[in-house]
């Protein structure tokens, strides 16, 4: 492994899979309790397992996250769980709250402690504290500059490891500390139950102070003010590095499996690219261009040049962009016809152009000549969800390469 640990979501065993296979160093992964993504399907204890064996298979890492802000009823069940991470061994617990670290301490005493973003560590001197009470690994706020970040590794222990989210969404409140789920809906964002409210269409008014406006005109129904662009940070990869972040961070573990593998390769693509030569690094258009194959809210670069403007924000909806669907994963090849066979995930039809995007190669684009189901008929659509489907692609490609087809 390089120098810098690319650290992409799992939200579910297969995005586990599919990010291990697209290139990532590591993943974090919740737990059925205490993790702040309650949208995401989570692992059971077979699956934590089952995702623990295959990391290994493959030298990677795992990191399990347990970083809600407990409640006095949320603690009972807290010693069983960390019982239950000692006896898995992961490579690491995220957590955020002080007390949890201190059960965590006395219940899984062999395992890593990492200090999640939500504990807001924006100053050396907090990281500092962290390590002292035991933390290997520091996740840094999103609210830090180039600067803020290589003022805090320059003044941390070499060994305290340093983490930041370098992609994927942003909160409109501080490192995610936000009331305004639980108010307006009841969903607890600290319990990782966000509704995410933050997205919706306001209007601002300030009845007490007549005459004071704040220009939100973007429409004549209000306005998505509190709509924060989505965080990329490819374009800066030797910055970053020299910043002293040790794990570069993704966020999503409540996207696709697709949003993962590309968003995984195409970093993967760069950091590799840096450590082969820093010298003559030169940042590749074609990453970017992966980037915008995925869901997003357009893009920001959040803190990491400075505080963000008005640019930072998306005014006019909440909706993501979505230009791309996948629409299949590779599951095996036959020799005898040379075709191969694929699980598909929405509709393709004969005659589609599509775009084929490996684990550790290059995508490349094919125009579907013609399509068999799994006994061997020719058919012109393939419209039912993981039918299986033949395809000739010109060559035998490796078992969960991507599928992918722009939308009309």
């Amino acid at each position: 492994m390089n120098n810098i640990e690319l650290l992409s979501p799992a939200g579910s065993l297969e995005k586990l899979k599919m990010a291990i296979l697209y290139g990532a160093d590591a993943v974090y992964a919740g737990g059925e309790e205490f993790s702040l993504r309650a949208a995401a399907k989570n692992f059971s204890s077979d699956d934590l397992k089952r995702g623990i064996e295959f990391v290994r298979k493959h030298n990677k890492k795992i990191y399990i996250t347990a970083n809600i802000f407990p409640h006095n009823k949320d603690l009972e069940e807290v010693p069983r769980f960390m019982e239950e991470m000692e006896s898995l061994a992961p490579d690491g617990l995220i957590i955020s709250d002080l007390g949890m670290f201190s059960m965590a301490k006395k219940y899984a005493p062999s395992v890593p402690l990492h200090v999640s973003t939500q504990a807001n560590c924006v100053n050396y001197m907090s990281a500092k504290t962290w390590y002292d009470l035991g933390a290997k690994r520091v996740v840094l706020a999103r609210e830090l500059s180039f600067d803020e970040i290589k003022e805090i590794r320059d003044n941390t222990p070499e060994d305290l490891e340093l983490e930041a989210f370098v992609h994927g969404a942003m909160c409109i409140s501080y490192s995610g500390r936000c009331l305004l789920s639980s108010y307006m809906t009841g969903r607890d964002s600290n319990k990782g139950d966000c509704a995410h409210p933050c997205r919706w269409n306001y209007s601002l008014v300030e009845e007490q102070r007549p005459g004071e406006y704040m220009d939100v005109f973007e429409n004549e129904r209000g306005t998505f003010i509190f709509n924060s662009k989505d965080l990329c940070m490819i374009n800066y990869i030797p910055e970053l590095i020299k910043s002293g972040i040790t794990s570069f961070k993704l966020e999503g573990r409540v996207k696709t499996e697709y949003y993962v593998s590309i968003v995984t390769k195409a970093y993967r693509m760069a950091i590799d690219a840096y450590y082969e030569n820093p010298e003559k690094y030169e940042f590749n258009p074609e990453w970017a261009e992966e980037l915008s194959k995925v869901s997003n809210r357009r893009y920001t670069n959040g803190f990491y040049l400075g505080k963000p403007n008005e640019e930072a924000q998306v005014y006019g909806s909440s909706s993501y962009i979505r230009e791309y669907d996948i629409v299949g994963l590779v599951k095996g090849y036959d020799i005898d016809t040379n075709e191969n066979i694929i699980e598909q995930r929405n509709r393709i039809f004969t005659g589609d152009e599509i775009e084929i995007v490996p684990p550790d190669d290059k995508f490349f684009t094919h125009k579907i000549a013609e399509m068999k189901d799994k006994d061997n008929n020719i058919i012109d659509c393939a419209p039912h969800a993981q039918q299986i489907i033949k395809i000739k692609l010109g060559k035998e490609l490796p078992e969960n390469t991507i599928i992918r087809k722009k939308r009309a």
